[in-house]
């Protein structure tokens, strides 16, 4: 498949499906040339096998755009729900049309002052500490905690990743660590509303270095890769943002799962409840309902991710996107900074809601999660059978893609096939999860 324009058909039949299935069509079979995302024309080689996808998000300029402003939108987010946002400007952030109308008023005042509230937003020594300190623990539990050992999809190359599956395990350790070694469990090493805390040290030191771990991730995967998945696009640009590597390990450590899952979802799952605790201790030992639940929905969703870690690990984000700015500078700083927003506002600005109401909104939000457990789960089974296991009582739908991979030390081809469900939730929606 030399031509870009059937890598990218390939790719899109594997989001369809979503399963891995095509995806790995997304690299060439037989080396071709392309101007695709190189901004001066000059055709680039791609060598087979480098699971290079034509575009991108630099490929879109609106896109492009709001990815370079990303690092500092997110410094913005973490002032606009910090104490100092409610010291220098009482309740304006539960006001924003009037925020809008001021701008549109004096847009060089308001320019001026978005541009000096995210700029005060600095890294700390305790903010990184608290980084290092959660990455630490992580890096432990990662190493030590026992699992059955599980493989992610053949690569074009014939590379075939393993992992320790301890997603589980994983969860419940760490949260009853974290815990433990808090105001409320027997250590008392630190406050348990440490996470908002020193949110704004730790977003600012999480940016620095994301976007330093990224430049160290290009440089890895060109000049000393884990696998033949890896490779440079030709563009400087293309390889910061999408990466060079598909697998990336260090001492055997799977840097996207570790990044990815063990740090990002971790503290996505843990800085609710630490919110809801400050939040608890801020407004005269009042628990927040909207919060509380809030924090607890956010927990049983992620308590999911890790249920269904295997299948995340066989997911686009996992098989075809490699490691570069796009995901783990946004698993590491773009996700606790935004995925956290909403539980984090509550903290300064309460939501009001009485019990009854916030628990309504939390059975809802409980209802979304299992539906969303359910539509992955089906596609699991029907992966693990093979097709065979019915799906609503009914024999499945499903298409049978092939794809071709390669051995690059022998420079053999062999055609492998897999099934795309189209049944199911599969058939009712795109993603319907």
């Amino acid at each position: 498949l030399p031509q870009a324009s059937k890598r990218k058909a390939k790719a899109k039949a594997a989001k369809d499906g979503g399963e891995r299935e095509g995806v790995m069509a997304a690299s060439s079979v037989k080396k071709s040339e392309t101007t695709k995302g190189n901004p001066k024309g000059k055709k680039t080689e791609y060598d087979e096998g480098t699971n290079f996808v034509a575009e991108g998000i630099e490929a879109n300029p609106y896109l492009f755009s709001l990815i370079v402003a990303a690092p500092f939108l997110s410094l913005l987010v973490a002032y606009l729900t910090s104490e100092e946002m409610v010291v220098a400007h009482g309740d304006l952030a539960t006001r924003p049309l009037e925020m809008v109308m001021g701008c549109a008023r004096d847009p060089l005042a308001c320019a001026g002052s978005v541009w000096s509230a995210g700029v005060s937003v600095v890294p700390t020594r305790q903010g990184a500490s608290v980084v290092g300190a959660f990455m630490g623990v992580a890096l432990l539990l990662e190493r030590c905690l026992p699992g059955r050992t599980e493989t992610g999809p053949e690569t074009l190359t014939g590379h075939i990743p393993h992992y320790v599956d301890n997603g589980v395990l994983h969860c419940i350790v760490y949260t009853l660590l974290f815990w433990a070694g808090s105001n409320l469990g027997w250590g008392n090493y630190y406050d348990f509303g440490i996470l908002y805390d020193e949110f704004c040290g730790s977003i600012a030191f999480l940016n620095l270095f994301g976007i330093v771990f990224c430049m160290f991730l290009t440089i890895k995967g060109i000049y000393f890769p884990s696998t033949q998945d890896s490779g440079s696009s030709g563009s400087l640009v293309k390889d910061y943002l999408w990466g060079t590597e598909l697998y990336p390990r260090v001492f055997g450590l799977d840097l996207k799962r570790f990044i990815n899952c063990r740090f990002s979802m971790t503290y996505w799952q843990l800085a609710g409840l630490s919110f809801c605790y400050r939040s608890y201790t801020l407004h005269n030992n009042t628990l927040d309902w909207g919060l509380f639940f809030s924090a607890l929905s956010q927990y049983v969703y992620l308590f999911k991710f890790f249920l269904w870690e295997m299948g995340y690990m066989r997911s686009i984000d996992i098989i075809v996107d490699r490691a570069g700015f796009e995901i783990q500078w946004g698993c590491l700083v773009w996700v606790p900074a935004v995925y956290t927003f909403h539980s984090r506002f509550l903290v300064q600005y309460p939501s009001g809601l009485d019990f009854s109401v916030a628990l309504a909104l939390f059975a809802l939000s409980i209802a979304g999660v299992v539906f969303n457990y359910m539509a992955d789960r089906e596609r699991d089974i029907f992966r693990a059978t093979k097709g065979e296991a019915f799906v609503w009582g009914k024999k499945p739908k499903y298409i049978t893609a092939s794809y071709t991979i390669v051995d690059r030390t022998t420079g053999q081809t062999s055609v492998k096939s897999s099934l795309l469900l189209a049944s199911g939730f599969w058939g009712v929606a795109r993603h319907f999860q």
